[in-house]
């Protein structure tokens, strides 16, 4: 299954349901239209942060942008370990959501694995919002605006997820990493 361009087809589709022109949907999630056609055609990886903004501005959720599935929990959700949904949109990256069945959830969090890879050939994104990454095992280099930063298990940060923003494992070893993404823009303003 191709992950990449079942999202692609699924955004693409949204955007043209909805009666967004790329323009719009640019303007509204906070990208370039050049970045935002790049999703589209299938010549880039799509940011899951980015995703959950888009599914805002769509008024439905991520999860049926990245699964294709309605959530349908309103109360609670349990993923048990090791079975929520998984994305794989990169080799580098493994995302397991972690609440994909909650209906208009606030955040998305997610058990991220990213692979060891060269340190100098990090994958940068930025999307709207806020993000937390709690370290559970291995070192990450977390790549902020400029900053670089080495995190190991037990170790936490909060960052402004716009700023553009890149991981890598160290050590030779997969860094596994709680990530919790939160597009409030809207509860900051």
């Amino acid at each position: 299954m191709n992950q990449r361009h079942d999202i692609a087809q699924r955004v693409a589709a949204l955007r043209e349901d909805k009666g967004l022109s790329i323009t719009r949907v640019a303007e509204l999630t906070g990208i370039s239209e050049v970045e935002y056609r790049s999703f589209e055609q299938e010549l880039s990886d799509i940011p899951v942060g980015w995703l959950s903004s888009f599914a805002r501005v769509c008024g439905i959720s991520t999860t049926s942008l990245l699964t294709g599935s309605d959530p349908h929990a309103q109360v609670f959700h349990v993923t048990r370990k090791g079975t929520g949904p998984v994305v794989e949109r990169r080799n580098e990256y493994h995302y397991e959501s972690l609440a994909s069945q909650f209906v208009g959830r606030a955040m998305d969090p997610f058990i991220v694995t990213v692979q060891s890879e060269d340190p100098l050939k990090i994958h940068y994104n930025s999307h709207p919002g806020n993000e937390f990454n709690l370290v559970l095992s291995g070192k990450l280099l977390l790549s902020i605006d400029g900053h670089d930063l080495t995190l190991e298990e037990g170790d936490s940060i909060y960052f402004d997820s716009s700023k553009k923003h890149g991981m890598a494992a160290l050590d030779g070893k997969p860094a596994s990493f709680l990530a919790i993404i939160c597009d409030c823009t809207e509860a900051t303003r």
